[in-house]
């Protein structure tokens, strides 16, 4: 009979003959979400509470899609790939002689029986799967076969987003919603949870891991950090290897402390914009949401400078793109997108109090505040995670500009899951919200408009939907021509623009810093070998961390 490895015992055999130094030097630390406390939950399906651990770390995908490399395919799970010539389907052949952390087989029965149990739970679909794959067939104990709803040529890319569960853990699981999954099995390098209190916790090495000889690392160790200043203070006291933090004037707050290990590098990253809830019904205030003139104000309220160079010390690259895509994607830009909207995105208080008096919002209380035009009064809070300093400082600009044009908004800063679960669920006025950032920006774009992805993912929080974008989204899917893709996001473009879905503000940079002092590896811009963030979604992260060496 198998049994899975103490805390104890692993300690005992990662201490060896070389003593504690050796267990020291072994245990990554690494920041990788901003909590007050932690939750023990490794429920890969969660998208709120979960430790952003769990993926990649605990559940390997079949396959990482590498952005650094032009969506590379790096195989995990899966040791081979065919998509077949029309679109239609797609099989993996599976690795074989993987075995579940618990050391029971992997099989092609456990990858159907996961995307059989969100099929069951639909709320366990936060990547709308179903709604792109239609059947999933095991044709081999190492085979499986995934047909779409429709020919795409992006299948492959969506069915490794879902984490594939041991059906032995979980088939007899009553609410697979709500289970916590405190005691994890995966297949992921690092499954064994050997400490969790709410202020630390660590994962260690998977006794039965199948790429062990390329694992370097023992353990990871997560303590519990709720604000960026919390982060900076670990950091300059050694305690943090992997880090992704907002950091003011990082080179003389953090570099200049130990120039010959600290480093950071900051790709162009995700956007960020501020977005108002469409969502119907809607309490009263919130109708004002539906006025295009009253989104196009909110957008030309907001000092863009000030947000990237006060509130991100610089860091941010400005985005003033009415079609989102910014310079992150410059070269996919219509410009007849910024030709016919893009004063909407320039900062014109005057120019939004004219578009605000046409459209009848005017202060009839005299309290200072414009109501609307059937004299309801308006008020909003603008929700941003609590901890998220460079964010605060963003959403404090925005609303200096939006109260300096009469509309009320006050700040909230609730935990990152309690704003996670807003999103999800709608409960929200306004919030700052950030995108997922892949190889092109039709993922920017089908996470955040594509209507089958309501209620499933933040990224779609504002719940602006249109058949026609639908439509194009899917048409994107079903050619490799990059010539008609462009053209296919000209018109998404066109549309989010016209229509001010949402107002960006910036486009983070991807957050990363590191310690070179215990681990070497590290990607860097002169070796962008991996998109390097640790946060989650990023299956790169997995790739980087099998290519960390301890210092000798």
């Amino acid at each position: 009979m198998r049994h899975r490895i103490s805390a104890t015992l692993l300690a005992a055999a990662l201490l060896g003959a070389s003593g504690t130094a050796a267990l020291a030097q072994s245990v990554l630390s690494m920041h990788i979400e901003e909590e007050s406390s932690w939750v023990r939950n490794f429920n890969p399906f969660n998208r709120t509470s979960y430790r952003q651990s769990t993926m990649d770390f605990i559940y390997e995908p079949l396959v990482v899609f590498n952005k650094m490399q032009d969506n590379k395919v790096y195989y995990r799970l899966a040791k081979g790939m065919t998509l077949a010539d029309d679109l239609k389907s797609v099989t993996f052949d599976l690795r074989d002689g993987v075995l579940w952390s618990d050391g029971k087989p992997f099989t092609a029965d456990d990858v159907k029986f996961s995307f059989d149990l969100v099929k069951k739970f639909p709320a366990l679909d936060f990547n709308s799967i179903w709604g792109v794959v239609s059947s999933v067939e095991v044709t081999s104990p190492t085979q499986v076969k995934f047909t779409f709803q429709a020919p795409t040529a992006l299948g492959p890319e969506k069915i490794v987003e879902m984490p594939i569960v041991a059906q032995h853990a979980w088939k007899d699981i009553a609410d697979p919603v709500t289970y916590l999954n405190e005691t994890p099995v995966g297949t992921g390098p690092m499954t064994e949870v050997t400490r969790f209190t709410t202020q630390v916790y660590e994962q260690c090495r998977n006794p039965h891991y199948w790429d062990a000889a390329s694992l370097k690392v023992d353990c990871l160790r997560f303590p519990q950090i709720g604000t960026n200043d919390q982060a900076l203070a670990a950091a300059n006291a050694g305690e943090l290897d992997w880090f992704a933090s907002f950091l003011p004037d990082i080179d003389k707050t953090y570099v200049a402390s130990d120039k010959d290990h600290h480093g950071y590098w900051f790709p162009p990253g995700s956007l960020v914009a501020v977005v108002m809830n469409f969502e119907s019904p809607k309490p009263a205030n919130r109708k004002a949401f539906d006025n295009v003139d009253f989104r196009r104000a909110v957008s030309m309220a907001m000092d863009r400078d000030a947000m990237v160079n006060v509130a991100g010390y610089g860091y941010p690259t400005l985005n003033d793109d009415p079609g989102t895509l910014g310079k992150r994607f410059e070269s996919w830009a219509d410009p007849q997108v910024r030709e016919k909207f893009g004063q909407y995105t320039k900062y014109d208080l005057e120019a939004a109090k004219a578009l605000l008096d046409k459209a009848g919002f005017k202060d009839k209380d005299g309290d200072g505040f414009r109501d609307t035009p059937d004299g309801e009064k308006l008020s909003f809070d603008l929700i941003v995670p609590n901890g998220w300093t460079d964010w605060i400082s963003t959403a404090q600009i925005a609303i200096e500009g939006l109260n300096q044009i009469g509309i009320d908004v006050k700040l909230a800063t609730p935990e990152g899951a309690v704003w996670r679960q807003g999103l999800l669920d709608g409960s929200f006025d306004m919030a700052l919200n950030s995108w997922y950032v892949g190889a092109t920006p039709y993922y920017q774009i089908d996470d955040g408009f594509n209507s089958r992805n309501k209620g499933k993912t933040r990224f779609a929080a504002q719940r602006f939907f249109d058949p026609k974008l639908d439509q194009l989204l899917d048409a994107y899917t079903q050619t490799v021509d990059d010539a008609k893709r462009k053209e296919i996001l000209n018109g998404a473009q066109m549309i989010l623009a016209e229509a001010m879905a949402v107002v960006p503000v910036y486009n983070n940079p991807l957050w990363y810093e590191y310690n070179s002092k215990r681990f070497t590896g590290w990607a860097t811009a002169d070796n962008p070998f991996v998109s390097p963030q640790n946060y989650d979604p990023n299956h790169d992260r997995l790739l980087h961390l099998l290519a960390l060496r301890p210092v000798q």
